[in-house]
């Protein structure tokens, strides 16, 4: 029995809760029909029990689940915990971090929007610092510390043999913010040029000249699973990751994001774009 399970069991669990649901079916009768205990769904439901591919097929098989491929999905989410980089941070930082730390990992794509600062995958050591800087509570140089290698760790997806495709939108007061003064954001917008220029990386700029758009004050990040159903929205809070995977969520910051990307300049406009601000600094 796991005490702390993952986001990714929890998620698991949750999407067998919903197979179950949607059968018209209590977890006492999902138990018969297994011919298991009632608490091993609701354990299996929780993330707190292991599920193996066979029984996710087998409770896919009794709820009658025709979608093959949301089944393929969820059975390969099956197994023992995979120990990620991302454990080695377990009791150093926030759960919801490590969590989305492995979310991330198994995106088959990614998309992100922000206002204000930089997206983290294209954060620089040095801009990263200024932003742990101003955490309230303050946070001791030591954990400042841990979050910027961990936030320098999640950028591997970006640089692995098969990298994650990446579509973002920066609005210009990201650009324009200069967190550790102009030499710190004119290395941190170089950077951000380079990275736009990867085969993988689509990157839209919203200058203040469009005025308003939807999602505007938001930051948005949308992790796409094998399959939609299993896609996750992250809306990064002052608490920590807030996640979201509800059918209708999922769908409102489908279009959101949609809306964002027609609002903004195209790739090439918004590199040249992201240039003139460096040469203003």
């Amino acid at each position: 029995m796991r005490n702390n399970p993952t986001g990714r069991q929890l998620r698991l669990g949750s999407e067998l809760r919903k197979l179950r649901e949607r059968a018209g079916l209590t977890s006492t009768e999902a138990a018969k029909l297994l011919g298991v205990k009632q608490n091993q769904i609701s354990n299996m439901e929780a993330g707190r029990l292991g599920v193996s591919s066979a029984r996710v097929r087998a409770l896919a098989c009794h709820y009658d689940c025709p979608d093959k491929l949301l089944i393929d999905a969820l059975s390969g989410m099956t197994g023992e915990r995979v120990r990620g980089w991302w454990e080695d941070y377990r009791e150093i930082l926030p759960a919801g971090l490590l969590d989305l730390a492995e979310v991330e990992h198994h995106a088959t794509s990614l998309r992100n929007a922000v206002t204000v600062h930089i997206p983290g995958l294209f954060q620089t050591t040095d801009y990263a610092r200024e932003i742990f800087r101003q955490d309230v509570p303050e946070l001791s140089p030591p954990d400042i510390e841990h979050r910027i290698s961990y936030r320098i760790k999640r950028q591997a997806v970006l640089f692995r043999e098969s990298p994650t495709p990446l579509r973002a939108v920066v609005h210009e007061a990201a650009l324009r913010m200069q967190f550790g003064g102009p030499a710190v954001t004119r290395a941190q917008l170089k950077h951000l040029v380079d990275m736009s220029e990867r085969d993988h990386i689509i990157l839209h700029v919203i200058p203040f000249a469009a005025g308003t758009f939807p999602g505007s004050g938001q930051s948005i990040y949308y992790s796409a699973g094998p399959v939609p159903q299993l896609d996750t929205v992250n809306l990064d809070q002052s608490h920590g990751p807030m996640f979201l995977d509800a059918e209708a969520q999922l769908g409102k910051y489908r279009v959101l994001l949609d809306r964002m990307e027609a609002t903004a300049l195209t790739p090439t406009k918004s590199r040249d774009f992201i240039h003139n601000v460096i040469q203003d600094l």
